[in-house]
């Protein structure tokens, strides 16, 4: 667990076109500055360790990214954070900083010709708050997803935004013809070619009377989702209105399978399985075999748009020259 984690780590943050890190070079020492400056800040005093084309981010920088991303992690397991989780991610540092680095050249890139207005930063915050009843338990919620102040989320929701608004008009340039994706279609065949499928939906009670009685409801007009919600033994689907999903041959009992890829489509069925009586409903229902051109072809366009956003996107980034320190972050934040 703690590697996935670990791993999780590394790749948040990351552009959905920028997910490799950038190749670095080690950041040079700092000259010493040419006339004296004002008395230092704390932000002031902390060290360089990444350069990405002429602008310069500090050790504060990266700590503030990596606890969010620690954080974000966290998060998507249920867990709130807190400060003491950062040494159980002091490894991820080193490596981290590379995606950090890249992170901040597609957010240069984007600037050039993407703007989000503080209006539209102040609705996402205001959002945000909504859902709670005072700026104490907005100011807790906001510790517990790894911000310290609402202008550190203002900052991250703006480039986010920025960069995403640019990763999407940067896809869109790329457009491509029949011919294309003809071929393309051609070359990957293997790859296209499905399983057979059926999605259905269903009703789960313990005995044929209930089963029955439902059956002909549903034949009467009943709603099935109210039914599945207020009836159904089946607590994975209940609340979905019955809802299972897609599935290949094999994935149910046999019983099941057998009406599933048997059955007329949109017609109840009672089905009987170790579990109880099922009144299900096959809803579409795929052969295998490969898919139709005509069914793929937006996804294929879509791939080769991702794929030449990418090189294009990689060859941007390439042009700026970035550096790291990786030895300047080994450290854990409160060294």
């Amino acid at each position: 667990m703690k590697q996935s984690l670990l791993t999780l780590a590394l790749l948040f943050g990351g552009a959905a076109l920028a997910q490799t890190p950038a190749p670095t070079t080690p950041v040079p020492a700092a000259p010493a500055p040419a006339a004296p400056a004002a008395p230092a800040t704390p932000a002031a005093q902390s060290p360089v360790v990444a350069r990405v084309g002429t602008e310069t981010y500090t050790l504060a920088d990266f700590d503030r990214a990596f606890r969010i991303a620690v954080a974000r992690v966290l998060n998507a397991q249920g867990v709130p954070y807190s400060a003491d989780m950062l040494a159980e991610f002091a490894e991820a540092r080193a490596e981290y900083l590379g995606q950090f680095a890249r992170d901040r050249a597609v957010y240069q890139l984007a600037r050039r010709g993407t703007q989000v207005t503080a209006a539209q930063i102040d609705e996402q915050v205001a959002k945000a708050r909504a859902d709670f009843a005072s700026d104490a338990e907005f100011t807790e919620a906001l510790k517990a997803t790894g911000f310290e102040s609402v202008a550190e989320l203002r900052a991250e929701l703006e480039r986010q935004a920025v960069v995403q608004a640019y990763l999407a008009a940067l896809k869109d340039r790329f457009q491509f013809g029949d011919a294309l994706v003809q071929s393309f279609y051609n070359l990957n065949r293997a790859a296209l070619t499905r399983p057979a499928q059926a999605c259905a939906k269903h009703i789960l009670v313990k005995t044929q009377a209930e089963a029955q009685a439902i059956l002909q409801g549903v034949q009467g007009g009943a709603d099935f989702a109210r039914l599945a919600q207020e009836k159904s033994q089946d607590p994975g689907s209940a609340q979905e209105g019955g809802d299972l999903g897609c599935f290949e041959p094999g994935e149910t009992v046999a019983a099941f399978d057998r009406v599933a890829f048997g059955a007329p489509l949109n017609q109840p069925q009672l089905v009987q399985t170790e579990y109880g009586w099922h009144v299900l409903v096959v809803t579409r229902r795929q052969e295998a075999g490969l898919a139709p051109l005509a069914e793929v072809a937006p996804l294929i366009r879509e791939q080769l748009a991702r794929d030449a956003a990418q090189k294009y996107l990689d060859a941007q980034i390439a042009r700026l020259n970035i550096q790291t320190n990786p030895a300047g972050v080994t450290s854990p934040p409160g060294r």
